[in-house]
């Protein structure tokens, strides 16, 4: 028996309005992320990958075609079963210091997002944020600090830890590590692999650097005006691409060091 995936995207669309009428985001898309799956989504920007990767974590709606978690249409989520989902997805921006609120030190910021995702309270709460900041690698005095006294890599920690607060079964990454130096890309790719290995977690890894997705992803994806126009393993996708368009960006993107293309 093929075992259910944990989110399916099927026929999704999405029309945002544009001078002179309306501009389609997303056409059609269909995507299965299963248990432990490791996806990189690319293409280049205003490909449609943030915009599918919002809907999948119920950031914002479709316009058309369906959404499913771990069987179920999530718009017609309620209650615990709700929250399940939004456990279940969580969501690392691109950029940190915006996605972090710069009037609150750090340790609030988590300790609130993990009150509206657990019914942890005192002792257990604090054992969690302490933990999970511990293993993504945050020195526990960093906690007291606001956002803008961390460095970027300091400051993507915190957004990974947040990420995992909640225990989630999905992370979705949007260009997690564009704002940082190599050297830092590389420390939080080695983190994501590791967190995914020993957690069972799976990613949707979305970035426009097909290098960088090499390093994490076991599938990938590409994505042109909305649309999706190749899919496969790694290796297939990346040294026997079909689609022209897929050439071309394998050409225009020089290979992170440390790869083995």
């Amino acid at each position: 028996m093929t075992e259910r995936p944990l989110l399916e995207a099927a026929g999704l669309g999405k029309h945002y309005a544009a001078r002179g009428g309306r501009v389609a985001a997303l056409d059609g898309v269909d995507l299965r992320i299963g248990r432990c799956d490791s996806i990189g989504l690319v293409g280049e920007s205003g490909s449609g990958k943030t915009t599918l990767a919002r809907i999948a974590a119920g950031l914002i709606e479709a316009d058309r075609g369906r959404l499913l978690w771990r069987g179920a249409p999530v718009d017609g989520l309620r209650g615990e079963a709700r929250l399940e989902f939004r456990r279940g997805v969580q969501y690392v921006f691109q950029n940190p210091m915006t996605a972090l609120n710069p009037r609150h030190r750090v340790g609030r910021a988590l300790e609130w997002s993990l009150r509206g995702l657990t019914a942890l309270g005192g002792a257990a709460r604090r054992g969690r944020l302490q933990a999970v900041a511990e293993r993504v690698g945050l020195d526990i005095a960093l906690l007291q600090r606001y956002p803008h006294q961390l460095s970027g890599g300091q400051a993507q920690r915190v957004c990974i830890a947040r990420a995992l607060l909640g225990e989630p079964r999905l992370v979705i990454l949007d260009e997690p590590v564009s704002a940082l130096d190599v050297s830092l890309q590389a420390q939080i790719l080695n983190l994501l692999a590791e967190l995914r290995a020993e957690r069972g977690l799976a990613y949707l890894f979305i970035s426009h650097d097909v290098a960088v997705v090499e390093r994490l992803c076991e599938r990938i994806v590409v994505m042109r005006n909305g649309a999706i126009v190749e899919r496969g393993g790694r290796d297939a996708v990346l040294r026997s691409p079909r689609a022209d368009y897929t050439r071309r960006l394998l050409a225009a993107v020089p290979t992170m060091p440390g790869a083995d293309r």
